[in-house]
């Protein structure tokens, strides 16, 4: 049975949708009987359309794995909406959802955390088939289990193998097959290559790139790993403690950074190559502020060295501010130094 869609999806559709999304968890109150919620999430808009890959970058706890967990369900949101294939899985019921599920999946971070070590890996593969049945008939499980491993590049001989008779990259390879079982239209990559060795983890992203090429998948890649981004993205978002900061193509962020806080993250990254000479005029201080008590304003200026008193009271739009410029959530988007001096000289003047 063949994995290749009849119908090929349309290169410019919205596959994804998501709208003003606020999500995260609750903490006891300081009376310890009211809950308060936190918003790892705060009001992100991202768009991915079918076989695209949209990539999300930021530091360790600005929201990423928030925003994955989010978007297939795993996580219920607090405000805004995740609509996949234009339906609003917020407000869809559980039979309408199920409708959709096979074709949202997500590729973990952690293999060993995420799949069921007593299961074999045939058992891991076809599970999706058992929930979701008339997607595979039971006689074809075993031949099509061994048609995924070859196509991740596994034997099929492991189909009778456990987790811990797998490295790491065998195991997050049954995973991407897992995630690819059901045929799904967009899969959510979680860190899904942070975890493995330089080696495997460019056969991975190489395998990723060549699945989408053959079966048109879209992806939204979560990753800290500058490389990575720009190695596979075709649109990169950068989150900053719960926001979207910059947003544009791989080679306008990547050649053209209009945020500090995108500046900085390519200046902290030596492995980057052909870096814009504007990627080294900004070095992050301090500790990441947190979620549960985010600064005003814009959230970036307690650690920006661009920071003026507007940056304290107006949280700053995610818009371009110029033709031909990708959109950036900055009052001095794409400026230096100098720009944040004089807007400060001016406000001293007006005082």
């Amino acid at each position: 049975m063949s994995a290749t869609r009849t119908s090929p999806p349309v290169a410019d559709a919205d596959l994804l949708r998501i709208r003003g999304l606020h999500a995260g968890y609750t903490v006891p109150g300081r009376s310890g009987l009211r809950r308060r919620r936190v918003d790892a999430v705060a009001g992100v808009d991202l768009t991915v359309r079918a076989g695209q890959t949209v990539c999300v970058v930021g530091e360790s706890g600005c929201g990423k794995s928030t925003l994955a967990r989010s978007v297939v369900g795993l996580l219920e949101p607090f405000a805004g909406s995740v609509s996949f294939a234009g339906l609003d899985l917020a407000s869809a019921g559980r039979r309408q959802r199920r409708r959709v599920a096979h074709d949202l999946q997500m590729v973990f971070q952690d293999p060993y955390t995420s799949l069921n070590p007593r299961m074999r890996v045939a058992d891991i593969v076809a599970e999706g088939w058992r929930i979701h049945r008339g997607r595979v008939a039971p006689g074809d499980h075993a031949a099509e289990v061994a048609r995924l491993l070859d196509l991740v590049g596994l034997d099929p001989s492991y189909a009778g193998h456990r987790l811990h008779e797998l490295s790491g990259g065998q195991c997050q390879r049954v995973s991407i097959a897992r995630a690819l079982a059901l045929r799904p239209r967009l899969v959510v990559c979680d860190e899904a290559v942070s975890a493995l060795d330089v080696s495997v983890r460019a056969q991975i992203l190489n395998l990723l790139a060549d699945l989408q090429g053959e079966l048109g998948i879209a992806y939204l890649f979560i990753s800290h790993d500058l490389d990575v981004v720009r190695h596979i993205a075709d649109e990169v978002a950068v989150m900053y403690l719960g926001t979207i900061v910059e947003r544009g193509t791989a080679a306008q962020v990547f050649g053209d950074p209009q945020h500090p806080y995108t500046r900085a993250l390519l200046s902290a990254a030596p492995s980057v190559r052909d870096r814009p000479d504007s990627a080294t005029e900004v070095a992050l201080t301090g500790e990441v502020p947190s979620p549960a008590a985010p600064p005003s304003g814009c959230r970036f200026r307690t650690r920006c060295p661009l920071a003026a008193d507007v940056c304290a009271t107006e949280a700053p739009g995610l818009r371009a501010r110029g033709d031909g410029e990708h959109p950036a959530a900055c009052h001095f988007a794409g400026q230096g130094a100098a720009a944040a001096a004089s807007v400060e000289a001016a406000e001293e003047k007006q005082a």
